[in-house]
């Protein structure tokens, strides 16, 4: 009896420690594949515009019909925001996309887009969410012009009026990066990855 009392604690300490060994392997396993797993950035189409490329200025309408110029020389850089009222993604990332806004207000302006035709849809969208106070332009012109093939989208455009950042963004990373990108003066933070590896 006693000797099967001391044989069933030995296998227990057995299996505990191989649970351990698996549990430290494992642990370890995580840890390579969070090194080997990199940030990805916006998705960047191959088609329009290209990084460093200048925008020239554009005219284009607001929501409330006053006019609004893209591109050219301004005192601030320039996050615009490609969505629509129907995309879910698109709504779920304003309260970021709005996170953003307040923390870059003193030198990044945060601007809507879309190429609907429904006016009221849109002036409904912005109320319901907030919009207001942030330009808000319904252009098919300026989608075409800046290469928006999926929503949501963003572009951000400098002071001097270049282009520094486009891609199709779907979470708070990919909109992250074409600000981290431009900060860091490359193209994309998969630009940046490549380079950091070339010199690894």
């Amino acid at each position: 009896m006693e000797s099967s009392l001391i044989i069933s604690n030995m296998l227990l300490w057995i299996v505990v420690i191989v649970l351990m060994l698996a549990v430290f392997a494992l642990a370890r396993q995580i840890g390579v594949l969070h090194e080997r797993v990199a940030p990805v950035g916006a998705l960047m189409p191959t088609e329009g515009p290209k990084i460093g490329e200048l925008i020239e200025p554009m005219e284009v309408q607001l929501l409330d019909g006053s006019g609004f110029s893209i591109g050219g020389e301004n005192d601030y850089r320039m996050l615009i925001y490609f969505l629509s009222p129907t995309c879910p993604i698109c709504k779920s990332l304003l309260p970021i996309v709005l996170s953003i806004a307040s923390h870059e207000s003193d030198h990044l302006r945060v601007v809507f887009a879309s190429d609907g035709d429904n006016t009221d849809a849109h002036i409904a969208y912005a109320n319901e969410h907030g919009l207001e106070d942030y330009p808000y332009i319904i252009s098919q012109p300026l989608g075409m012009r800046m290469g928006v093939n999926k929503l949501p989208f963003a572009v951000l455009i400098n002071e001097q009026g270049v282009l520094r950042g486009r891609g199709l963004v779907n979470n708070r990373e990919h909109l992250e990066s074409l600000l981290q990108a431009d900060e860091m003066n490359v193209s994309s933070l998969q630009e940046y990855l490549g380079i950091t590896e070339k010199t690894a």
